[in-house]
């Protein structure tokens, strides 16, 4: 049997750039594992080119950021006819805006922390102050300010006191041109994968995640030792459940496909609040999707080589 070619498409130009080179050796390891061809693709000018002249059996995005979950390179290897794993194009685009997300689920009846969106031009036009001051007095505080798009938790800010807001504004917008502004929600911080086995969409055990500074950073996502996971989360039967069919139902209604990560806190009354969605998950040492893979009795590369067969399927 000769098993499929398989190009892992990391890198990119993205502020995640580090994070998805981390993400797709370690991918690329495991299905090497499974008895694969793989071949680690950088996303840059030669792409195109290298699709068209190299051609493999089939592509795994694991980019981080910018065009690897914008739908952009989905939409290139789309108009190339490339069988990929992941989301398409169009569910990319909904994930990745998450104020876009949010309002999606909370359309549907779930619950998510409440939240305004604001792009950097209305805080020159009407004056920055009192713009900040109308924030605070809609959603109090505290409250978290993250870029509207982007992951990694890069630029998010928590904000405890009035006086912090302008300095949080001002990293926020170093990564992005709208800002949304979120009720900050406490809690027990959950992610939770969801992989499609058969077609149908399965939530894997959700992951504890406890970080030592208070709050899961780009610092504490990515330093080993600055975090503590807890495989399956130490959560009630009845919230375990919640969480689960939560992350289920947001793969479903923004249209994603075969892998997802959905974050979620669990509230001390056991709400389970929705925070967003990633349609490109990571894949670090330090990332909950593996955690939550192993956790499941499964491993990386044979759940991704099962998503490679599906994706050469879909195109058949």
């Amino acid at each position: 049997m000769v098993m499929p070619t398989v190009a892992v498409l990391a890198g990119g130009l993205s502020h995640e750039r580090d994070v998805s080179l981390r993400s797709g050796r370690r991918l690329s390891a495991a299905l090497r594992e499974q008895g694969l061809t793989v071949e680690e693709w950088d996303t840059d000018a030669s792409l195109l080119d290298r699709l068209r002249s190299d051609r493999p059996d089939a592509a795994v995005v694991a980019l981080h950021g910018g065009q690897g979950e914008n739908g952009s390179v989905q939409a290139v290897l789309e108009m190339l006819r490339v069988p990929y794993v992941g989301t398409s194009s169009r569910g990319c685009r909904r994930a990745w805006d998450k104020p876009t997300a949010k309002a999606l689920l909370s359309s549907a009846g779930y619950a998510t922390p409440d939240w305004i969106v604001l792009p950097h031009s209305t805080f020159r036009e009407l004056g920055a102050q009192g713009v900040l001051d109308a924030i605070v007095d809609h959603l109090g505080l505290p409250l978290i300010l993250k870029p509207d798009q982007g992951g990694s938790a890069l630029g998010a800010q928590v904000v405890r006191d009035a006086s912090e807001l302008p300095a949080a504004m001002v990293g926020c917008f170093a990564y992005g041109d709208t800002v949304l502004a979120e009720r900050l929600v406490e809690g027990v911080e959950v992610a939770v994968a969801v992989v499609e086995r058969d077609g149908e969409p399965e939530a894997l055990p959700a992951v504890e995640i406890v970080p030592e500074s208070g709050v899961y950073d780009y610092t504490s996502r990515y330093t080993a030792g600055l975090t503590d996971f807890f495989a399956p989360a130490r959560l009630p039967e009845e919230s375990a459940k919640a969480v689960g069919e939560l992350a289920v139902a947001a793969h479903r209604l923004l249209g994603l496909r075969d892998i997802s990560r959905t974050d979620a806190i669990v509230t001390a009354d056991g709400t389970v609040q929705f925070l967003e969605v990633n349609s490109s998950p990571g894949l670090t040492e330090t990332s909950t999707v593996p955690m939550a893979i192993e956790t499941s009795g499964a491993s990386l590369g044979a759940v991704f080589a099962d998503l490679v067969a599906r994706a050469i399927r879909r195109s058949a």
